[in-house]
C-alpha cells in the first residue's frame, strides 16, 4: 500500500515538474525591456530621458523631422544634444526641455513641432544610427528607424519640401492676324 502510494506521489511529482519545469530555467518574457511602439527607447543618455524616437522624412529621403517624447525629470533645465548620421554626414541639432516637464516633439496638436534635421539623407524603412547627450552623461548610441509619411498618422509629421520658383514664358502676342467680320 505503502509502495502505491510513493508511487502515485513520484508519477505525479514527476508530471507537475516536467509541465512546468521550463519555467525555472527560460526567461519570462514580460520581464524583457523593448519599445512597443514605431519608435526607440534610449537607454541612459544622461539626466532626460528619449521615449519612442524615431525619423520622419519625406518621399525621396531627403529632410527628416525628428519626433520623440523627452523627459527631465530633473528641477533644473536640461539641453539635449542630438548628432544623426555618421562620419561627413552628421546633422546636428539639440533641444531645450524646461525642469520637472516633458517635451513631445512632433505633438501638433499643442504646437509642438518635431526637430526638424536639415540636410538629413535617409531611405523609410532604414536605420540611421544617432547619439543622445543630456547634461554630465555619456550618452548614447542608438539605431532609430526612419518612415516616411506613408501612414496616416505620421504624415503631418514628415517635412514639407521647399517649394522652388518655377518660371513660366511671358505670352507673346501672336503673330497671325485675327479674322474680322465681313458685311
Amino acid at each position: 500500500m505503502k509502495t502505491r502510494l510513493f508511487a502515485s506521489l513520484a508519477v505525479g511529482a514527476a508530471v507537475v515538474l516536467g509541465t512546468t519545469g521550463c519555467n525555472l530555467i527560460a526567461p519570462q518574457a514580460t520581464t524583457i525591456d523593448y519599445s512597443a511602439s514605431d519608435g526607440v527607447n534610449v537607454p541612459e543618455s544622461g539626466p532626460l530621458k528619449v521615449r519612442n524616437a524615431l525619423i520622419v522624412t519625406d518621399e525621396e529621403g531627403s529632410g527628416g523631422n525628428l519626433v520623440a517624447a523627452i523627459v527631465n525629470s530633473t528641477t533644473e533645465a536640461q539641453t539635449l544634444r542630438v548628432e544623426v548620421g555618421e562620419g561627413g554626414s552628421t546633422v546636428r541639432a539639440s533641444v531645450q526641455v524646461p525642469a520637472s516637464s516633458t517635451v513631445s516633439l512632433g505633438d501638433l496638436a499643442n504646437d509642438v513641432a518635431p526637430l526638424a534635421l536639415d540636410g538629413f539623407e535617409g531611405a523609410a524603412g532604414s536605420t540611421v544610427p544617432v547619439y543622445f547627450q543630456s547634461g554630465d552623461g555619456q550618452g548614447a548610441l542608438i539605431d532609430v528607424p526612419v518612415l516616411d509619411g506613408a501612414l496616416e498618422y505620421l504624415r503631418t509629421l514628415a517635412p514639407t519640401p521647399t517649394p522652388t520658383s518655377i518660371l513660366v514664358p511671358a505670352t507673346t502676342p501672336s503673330a497671325t492676324p485675327s479674322p474680322t467680320p465681313s458685311s
